[in-house]
Formats: structure tokens, sequence, C-alpha cells
């Protein structure tokens, strides 16, 4: 799996600086700052990061504002850093697409470990070749499949797949990451929105029950395939 890339958004660049050096002591290779919504969306579109640590108050408006133009296209982590401490801030943070809310001042170090545990549960969400989004017609388009912008509905080959509710959600896990191992842990907090604690079975039997409704042959799948060990990779030939 690739080295992630992390876009930090703070207009302050001692402190935005202060968390750069910091991940890169926790093992982050690619770290890019902006100090604007400007800044900061041209280089979401240039580098596709994998996670973006987003201030609320910036020079050119508000982060939530920036947070919402990413969810149109992305379903990267976003990680709120602020001031604001009052609970309707990080309710409103949490409510337009944020993932956490991290308010200020902050040890530049439980950042680095937050931002680790987004990427574990997103399993680096980054956009991957293989996988478009028709943004005229609101789809996602990966291989032979597509999924519609409200992610209810699973086309195979312009065939509608008759898929139970988790099931799409597990369809929606894999086509923003295609050829990504995802773990079992993630995909169960993804698409069950609850804490693991070894629900292995469900996951299991769910994939089973996917595999039967998008594969030619089931028992050798060619889309949905058992990583050992891992979890599950989504093969999309690129």
């Amino acid at each position: 799996m690739q080295e992630p890339i992390i876009l930090v958004v703070d207009d302050e660049a001692d402190l935005a600086n202060l968390l750069k050096v910091s991940l890169q002591k926790e093992g982050f290779k690619y770290i890019h700052t902006a100090g604007t919504i400007s800044e900061a969306w041209t280089n979401f579109q240039r580098e596709s990061p994998d996670i973006v640590l987003l201030d609320v108050m910036l020079p050119d408006g508000e982060g939530y504002d920036l947070c919402r133009r990413i969810r149109e296209i992305s379903h990267v982590p976003v990680l709120f850093m602020s001031a604001k401490t009052e609970e309707i801030d990080k309710i409103l943070g949490l409510a337009i697409g944020g993932d956490d809310y991290i308010t200020k001042p902050f040890s530049p170090k439980e950042v680095a470990y937050r931002v680790k545990a987004q990427l574990r549960r997103a399993g680096y969400q980054t956009q991957d070749t293989s996988s478009i989004l028709d943004t005229k017609k609101g789809e996602l388009k990966v291989g032979p499949f597509s999924m519609n912008a409200d992610e209810t509905e699973v086309h195979k080959d312009s065939v509608l797949l008759e898929l139970t509710a988790k099931e799409v959600g597990l369809m929606a896990c894999f086509m923003h990451n295609p050829n990504r191992i995802l773990s079992k842990e993630t995909l169960f907090e993804r698409v069950w929105g609850e804490d693991f604690y070894g629900s292995d079975n469900t996951v299991m039997v769910h994939i089973r029950r996917l595999r039967e409704k998008v594969e030619s042959d089931p028992s050798n799948p060619n889309f949905i395939t058992t990583v050992k060990g891992l979890g599950y990779k989504f093969i999309i030939a690129q």
C-alpha cells in the first residue's frame, strides 16, 4: 500500500510546521500545508490527500465550507482543528462530514495518533486511477460497476444488482477503495457504524452473500478477493 498523503490546512504557519514535523517523526513522509481555503482546495485537487487536518477559522472563510466541497467528490477523513470549544461547533463539524474534531491547544503527538486512527479506519480512502467519479451524473464508476450519487444502487454492466442495504454499504467501501486491502474491522465500523469487537462472522457472511450477486463464480471470485490475515481487496484491472 502506498504511503498516505496528508494535507494540513491552518493559517498559523508555526502551528502547521509543528504538526508537519510531528507527523514526520511518526513516520509520515508526504505532508502538504496550506494557509487558506483557496490554496487548500488547489492542493487537494492536485495531491489527492488521504486525510485533511482542517482549521475552522481561515482568512478566506470557514473550514466547514471547504469540508462541504471535499465531501462533494471524496470520502477521505477530515479532522477539524479549532479553538472553538462549544458543543454546537463540534456537532456542526461532524454533521457536515468531519470525522473528528480536536480543540486547540492540543498536543501534536495526539493529533498524529488521531491521524493514524482515522487512516486505519478509512483504509487509505484515496482516489484510484481505476475509480472515476462522473460529476455530471453523480455516479461512481469502477470497472464494470457503477453506483448512484445517493449510494443506494449498484449496477454491474448496466444491470441493477439486487443488494441489501449492508451489501450496498460494502460495495461503497470497495468502490471507493479499489485495489486496496480493507480489514474486516474497517468494513464493519464503516458499514455497521459500530465498534468491531470480533464480529468476524458477520462480515464473512455478508461478503459471501455479496459475492453470490457480483461474481460469475462466487467460489473463485475475480473482484472481491480474500487477503489471508489482512482482509479483503476489491480487484479492478487498471
